[in-house]
């Protein structure tokens, strides 16, 4: 008998079937006359056995009628809400819900209860198995669709301060030849290569509103439980998917190939690097911070698969915001973009502790390694582009014919104004060209340890400071070569001293001081007066060697005499006039400055020349007064040129 309990059970018909007929056979053995006690004592044990039998049949009859019975009652609430597929179960209400879980947990156990029966493959057992598990997988179905129902009618829009990009200004142009834009835009340089946003306070939103996460939870617990946990992520990982991609859209990124970046115009790509900067931000610090928090609000409990998901969910919009970075680290080296790789840099040393927060799992590393790797490029390309700028200072045309006037160059506009913007980046810039692996340091960490340091000790001391002064040196030999395309030597001078005062004005005005100090201003505000002195002395020397008498005998002088030195010095300072009301010296301040010294040394010594000479010829023979000449001399340097001749004529 144990042989036979041990075989495999039939159903339950069979076995009634069976026990009837032994039961048949052992009345008949007991009617037989030819029984011996001992057959008559293995009749009676097979009885109890049979009877054993027969209640253990009853029992699972019974059980199995109740487990129909359950199945029944879990298959009409499922299928109830497939004939009424309009109406979805959770809008319905919380008993709704509630009571499609419970028939859900009911078809779990039942599948449960039958698998631990031994099941014939051809029996009623096989046949309830089977219909459980279609419930299911049709319960499951439906636990989808309500899953990606309740994410989208529930999903929430990042606030408004995230939605606004603005940009202010226009870009300091570069070409070969220093074409400059107008001061007032350059002076703007730094406001217009940062982009702006509504707000720089970054905080984690619900991108899922709060009474919607029990729900979530609710159905990825029946969904894991039924082991259709890969379903349920697959339909949370493409519907949050789609939510990102449609806020993409709403930032206005747009997908770019390497071949679009790098044949875009500057000022386009200009302002899409703008973008990008503050869509990294808002992407990173905002969004993917909310997304991982609602992974793991949801499927937190069941181990490593909020990680997978949040992975699956944010990999490819990284993908295509770093291939855009990518594509920009691989473009040129046009001292234009220096600022934008800058900018690039600084975000993502900005944002690196919140990547490798998001993506701090092993699942993460390639996220965290491009990252980093990108940010090594941008740095690495910054640094030369920084490097090289001097060059292209030193290879700039230089046009055959000279700046006309003699005001300030094109060129040193444009090199100081771009130098004085570069202040705003010394720390980023001190950290490049410190040669320190990015790799095996945080930049960002850096960057700001570094600022306390700054602030304390002279910045001269910084690695950027001895390239901004090798980059105004190599400006100043730029202006001495060009200042040699006057012919005129006083020009020279007044070139010279209007673009070196300039330098000292961007300098003195700026945080440039801060690198260059008080030598080197000192310096070159010597350099200004000594090309004022070397005018002076240039313009004015043969000029008023028509005015001295250097025998002190103007008794021995004739009046035809006198009257041509007159004459002489009339035509030379209306000579001098002619041209000199051309030149340009456009700060005020440096023009009165010199136009008073200039008034000083003529006046004086014309006075003298014609008190000694006035008893000697009459005033028709003196052309000019001395209040005409002082009006006359501060009417130089204004950059339009004059004619004293129409002026005489119109006075007489």
């Amino acid at each position: 008998m144990g042989d036979y309990e041990s075989s495999s059970t039939p159903t339950n018909e069979g076995e009634q079937h069976l026990i009837a007929a032994a039961r048949h056979i052992m009345q008949a053995l007991r009617s037989s006359s030819f029984l011996t006690d001992d057959l008559r004592k293995t009749l009676s044990e097979l009885e109890s056995h049979l009877s054993a039998i027969a209640a253990i049949t009853e029992r699972k009859t019974e059980e199995f009628s109740e487990i129909e019975k359950r199945l029944k009652s879990a298959e009409e609430e499922v299928f109830s809400w497939e004939s009424n597929d309009q109406i979805m179960i959770w809008d319905s209400g919380p008993v709704e819900a509630s009571n499609y879980l419970k028939s859900i947990d009911e078809i779990q156990t039942l599948i449960q209860n039958f698998t631990s029966l031994s099941v014939d493959e051809y029996g009623k057992h096989k046949e309830l198995l089977y219909r459980a598990d279609s419930v299911l997988q049709l319960a499951m179905s439906r636990l989808e669709e309500e899953l990606i129902h309740i994410l989208v009618r529930y999903e929430q829009y990042l606030e408004p301060e995230y939605m606004s990009f603005r940009l202010s200004g226009a870009d300091i142009v570069y070409d070969e030849s220093f074409v400059s834009v107008e001061e007032e835009s350059i002076e703007e340089a730094y406001q217009r290569n940062r982009y702006t946003n509504e707000s720089d306070d970054y905080y984690v939103v619900d991108l899922v509103q709060p009474l919607a996460i029990p729900h979530l939870k609710s159905i990825a617990k029946a969904m894991f439980a039924s082991n259709y946990g890969y379903e349920f992520c697959q339909s949370f990982i493409n519907t949050r998917k789609y939510a990102l991609d449609k806020y993409l859209v709403v930032l206005g990124v747009q997908i770019f190939s390497i071949e679009d970046v790098l044949k875009m115009e500057w000022t386009s790509l200009n302002l899409e690097i703008k973008k990008w900067s503050w869509i990294m931000k808002i992407i990173i610090r905002v969004y993917l911070a909310s997304e991982k928090r609602l992974c793991e609000q949801i499927l937190m409990e069941f181990g490593s698969v909020s990680s997978f998901c949040f992975l699956d969910i944010s990999k490819a919009t990284m993908a295509r915001l770093l291939n855009f970075g990518e594509a920009i680290a691989m473009g040129s080296r046009r001292p234009e973009k220096l600022f934008s790789l800058l900018d690039m840099y600084e975000v993502l040393a900005d944002l690196l502790l919140d990547i490798d927060a998001l993506f701090m799992e092993e699942t993460g590393s390639i996220v965290r390694i491009e990252f980093h790797e990108l940010m090594k490029s941008l740095g690495n390309l910054a640094k030369t582009t920084f490097l090289e700028f001097g060059n292209a200072i030193a290879t700039s045309n230089t046009s055959s014919n000279p700046f006309t006037g003699g005001g300030i160059h094109p060129l040193t506009r444009y090199v100081m104004n771009y130098i004085k913007t570069l202040t705003e980046y010394s720390r980023t810039l001190n950290f490049l060209l410190n040669d320190q692996c990015i790799e095996d340091s945080n930049p960002a960490l850096e960057l700001e340890d570094r600022q306390g340091i700054e602030d304390s000790f002279s910045s001269t001391f910084y690695p950027t400071a001895h390239h901004l002064l090798s980059i105004t040196s190599t400006l100043k030999s730029s202006l001495d070569s060009r200042s040699k395309l006057y012919k005129d030597a006083a020009l020279q001078h007044v070139f010279l001293m209007n673009n070196i005062h300039y330098m000292v004005q961007k300098v003195n005005s700026s945080k440039l001081m801060f690198f260059f100090g008080d030598e080197w201003k000192r310096e070159h505000i010597a350099e200004v007066r000594q090309h004022a002195t070397s005018y002076e002395r240039a313009t004015w020397s043969s000029v008023l060697s028509l005015l001295r008498d250097d025998n002190q005998r103007s008794h021995s002088f004739s009046k035809a005499s006198f009257r041509e030195r007159c004459r002489a010095f009339s035509i030379a300072f209306e000579e001098v006039y002619k041209s000199q009301t051309g030149w340009s010296i456009p700060d005020l301040e440096l023009r009165e400055g010199l136009q008073i010294s200039t008034a000083q040394n003529v006046i004086q010594a014309y006075r003298t020349f014609v008190g000694r000479i006035s008893g000697h010829i009459s005033d028709k023979d003196i052309k000019y007064t001395v209040d005409d000449l002082e009006k006359y001399i501060f009417h130089l340097f204004e950059g339009s040129p004059r004619s004293l001749h129409h002026a005489f004529i119109r006075r007489r």
